[in-house]
């Protein structure tokens, strides 16, 4: 078997008193797209900066490569291309100049103007940086990251404060250079982004990983068949709802009730006749199977994003 791009062993990172990574381990093979799943201080980016070589580890061993990113960041940066959680250039550096800047950093290149091309911003090359929307920053990021043909590709948080219709876009170039064999590592707290883009995923929280696999195998993995989301007319009685034939679990989130079941249908039926008897009624209905929010929810008690 060939050896893992990436291996990560019991990496741990502390800032003073703060252990952001506590013992964090996984690896990473050739052409699979990876995913660090977990809310915002999970230690998502800290495992990543440690990868990248621009945080030093206080613990465990790293291989990007074949290469210590400590002992080789020279080598290393021509294997690698990133995107930070926050990219900034300066407000008047043109489009062009800034990927042609980039290009020079490396001794193997791609064409700038091909990516600028195929990132949509061929017409955007002489505007400045400042001029630019959201969307067609994160898209010149992306291009600067692969402009010199990197074998793994980070991206931290890719989609993070985009709005839906660009997020999808540069969910459609993710998945491109998914049919590309690219290897990549790419955080996020976005359950659709982790679920729709990634091979396999490694549920982050506090410093930890909880959970690994396919995003099939950690839903299989959960104990609820199926997930029942309803609203009703007033707030249900307390427990009442944790009492129906199959419902396995209940949570109130934002007034939404979460039913977890082992049978669907008789939760239903069960559910319909209590409201019927505490005069109560049903205002929406959806039935879902289990998503990795449940999983992380069964494994931490809370939402992914509270």
């Amino acid at each position: 078997m060939p050896n893992p791009v990436l291996q990560v062993e019991n990496l741990v990172k502390r800032y003073e008193e703060v252990e952001a990574v506590r013992g964090v381990s996984f690896s990473v093979e050739e052409g699979e797209v990876f995913g660090l799943l977990g809310p915002n201080g999970a230690g998502k980016t800290s495992t990543v900066e440690v990868l990248e070589g621009l945080r030093i580890p206080d613990g465990g061993r790293i291989s990007v490569c074949g290469l210590d990113p400590q002992k080789s960041p020279n080598e290393l940066k021509n294997e690698i291309g990133a995107t930070l959680q926050a990219t900034s250039l300066p407000d008047k550096l043109r489009v062009s100049e800034a990927i042609g800047l980039f290009a020079g950093f490396y001794r193997r290149t791609r064409n700038p103007n091909e990516l600028l091309k195929r990132f949509g911003l061929e017409e955007k090359r002489h505007n400045f940086y400042n001029q630019l929307s959201g969307g067609q920053k994160q898209r010149l990021a992306l291009a600067m990251a692969l402009v010199n043909d990197p074998r793994v590709l980070f991206l931290d948080e890719p989609t993070a404060g985009l709005d839906p219709q660009v997020r999808h876009e540069i969910y459609g170039i993710i998945e491109e250079l998914k049919g590309q064999q690219k290897t990549i590592l790419l955080t996020t707290h976005y359950i659709e982004e982790a679920e729709r883009l990634c091979d396999r995923v490694a549920i982050i929280d506090h410093g930890k990983v909880i959970a690994l696999g396919t995003p099939r195998e950690l839903k299989q993995r959960s104990g609820s068949n199926a997930r029942i989301e309803v609203r009703l007319a007033r707030p249900a009685s307390n427990g009442t709802l944790n009492n129906l034939e199959s419902v396995k679990d209940v949570r109130e989130v934002d007034g939404t009730y979460v039913l977890h079941c082992h049978r669907t249908a008789p939760a239903i039926v069960a559910l319909v006749k209590h409201l019927e008897t505490d005069n109560n009624e049903l205002v929406s209905l959806e039935i879902a199977t289990p998503s990795l929010e449940d999983v992380f929810i069964e494994l931490t008690g809370r939402r992914l994003r509270d």
